[in-house]
């Protein structure tokens, strides 16, 4: 290639390659979030203090992922680029330690929210009525919480090896057992005992347990062997478990840290009004539509990316991720019009009326706008994860919670007692300026750090081509 010719990207290639990693995912999510919205309306008959109590729980099951989503997200930089290296050993080895260290968090988050619900609740608002509510429904939703949680790490080997339909499959088994168990439980239907809350909380454990049953069957019939070859799964040595963590300390440390301060966020927020806490809790609900649309294109730049680091192909890995950044923000706006053209009808639709309506409705008008911005963010630092860079984006992603964001809720909504569609603008404030110095990153090219041999031995190349300009 002659110095300072740019070759052509193949468009077609590389949107084929992305659609059929990101709709299959783009799908399950969704039917996740479609979940979320019926057990919210069918929650709305028991009143807004049971939507708004369930919606805290589910505050508590994000801290929860927060901490598990480290050892997955380090387990999946060493899935994709081990994928590309067609190193089946290492795919083994990492998915047995990463079983392991997911599996230590979901059994103590499961532990609290069985033996100690009204203590977690407690933590996250004052409200006597909300609190006993949540309680009752956590004590059960933490039995689900094992088999969530080792559906994940599954999903996520699979997902990093192209086998995206096994996990989608699943999510529809599980969704379809999720709504009908609703149905029964919450009501009393089919000589059941009307539970409410409780009924929404066995309709999930009972789901989650089929979720992993369906998932296992098909991994053995597809013949997906990685998640049951067992005696590959502990073949550490004290190297590998010092690169593991190495990389991925980074990401733990930023899942705990941001965990901590979405922790902090969410505790102000349980301090507000009860109407306003019913409204974060129906918008947490349509938020998880738009981040279903952006996982997809999240979890295609984390596979595609981190692939071709893995064997060698840096300058490809390069030119896939620039472009993954519009493809992100084309997807999420879309889903935000969307999102936008029926919202009033699904708050009616989620028990929220009179002031807890207007404040989901100015909750949803300001997040339209800061989604686009998040969304490619969180694109941009799965691809740096998963080409070996853990480190840039969580500094940057800690600095700006902390430092500004977490500040800024909290003067807004415990200091000053603004208005609550104020304190919620503060939640999303770092964002441009997160955006900004992840594209001086990804242009810089400096977040190309393979962990394979074969990664390794073309990085000079690499570096000498982009200070060519010739990417």
């Amino acid at each position: 290639m002659k110095k300072g010719l740019r070759p052509s990207f193949d468009w077609a290639d590389f949107l084929k390659k992305t659609a059929r990693i990101a709709i299959p995912v783009a799908l399950q999510n969704l039917l996740g979030v479609t979940a979320g919205m019926v057990d919210t309306i069918m929650l709305a008959s028991q009143g807004p203090r049971a939507v708004g109590a369930v919606g805290l729980c589910a505050q508590y099951s994000m801290i929860m992922f927060s901490c598990y989503w480290g050892f997955m997200a380090g387990g999946m930089l060493f899935y994709s680029q081990y994928w590309g290296a067609k190193d089946h050993d290492g795919i083994r080895r990492a998915y047995g330690t990463t079983l392991v260290f997911m599996m230590s968090v979901a059994f103590i988050f499961a532990g609290l929210a069985i033996l100690a619900p009204g203590f977690v609740m407690s933590v996250y608002t004052d409200k006597p009525a909300i609190r006993a509510i949540g309680a009752e429904y956590l004590r059960i939703a933490g039995c689900a919480y094992v088999f969530q949680v080792f559906g994940m790490c599954i999903t996520a080997v699979m997902r990093s090896t192209e086998r995206v339909r096994i996990p989608l499959v699943a999510s529809v088994c599980s969704v379809v057992c999720n709504v009908f168990l609703n149905w029964v439980f919450i009501f009393g239907n089919l000589g059941c005992e009307p539970l409410g809350v409780r009924g929404a909380a066995l309709a999930t454990a009972f789901a989650s347990a089929l979720n992993i049953a369906v998932l296992l069957l098909l991994a053995l019939f597809r013949s997906f062997h990685y998640v049951f070859q067992v005696s590959g799964h502990f073949r550490w040595t004290r190297g590998w478990i010092k690169e593991y963590l190495q990389k991925s300390s980074f990401i733990i440390m930023n899942e705990v840290f941001v965990g901590a301060g979405l922790m902090g966020i969410n505790i102000v927020m349980g301090h507000q009004s009860e109407d306003a806490i019913a409204a974060v809790a129906v918008f947490r609900v349509l938020e998880g539509f738009v981040i279903a649309f952006f996982s997809g294109v999240s979890n295609a730049a984390s596979v595609l990316v981190g692939k071709c680091i893995g064997a060698g192909e840096h300058i490809t890995a390069y030119r896939r991720a620039v472009r993954m950044v519009p493809l992100c923000a084309l997807m999420v706006g879309a889903a935000v019009l969307l999102l936008l053209a029926f919202h009033k009808s699904l708050l009616h639709a989620m028990s929220l009326s009179g002031e807890a309506y207007r404040i989901g409705c100015g909750m949803l008008y300001i997040y339209s706008v800061a989604a686009l911005l998040k969304m490619c963010n969180w694109t941009q630092n799965d691809t740096f994860r998963s080409a070996g860079d853990p480190a840039y984006g969580t500094a940057i992603e800690i600095l700006l919670m902390w430092l500004l964001e977490l500040p800024g809720v909290y003067i807004a909504g415990m200091a000053l007692r603004l208005p609550v569609l104020w304190v919620f603008f503060f939640i999303y404030s770092g964002e441009p300026v997160w955006f900004w110095l992840m594209q001086r990153r990804l242009y810089s090219g400096r977040w190309v750090k393979p962990v394979t041999p074969q990664g390794r031995k073309t990085i000079k190349e690499f570096r000498r081509a982009l200070l060519r300009r010739e990417l």
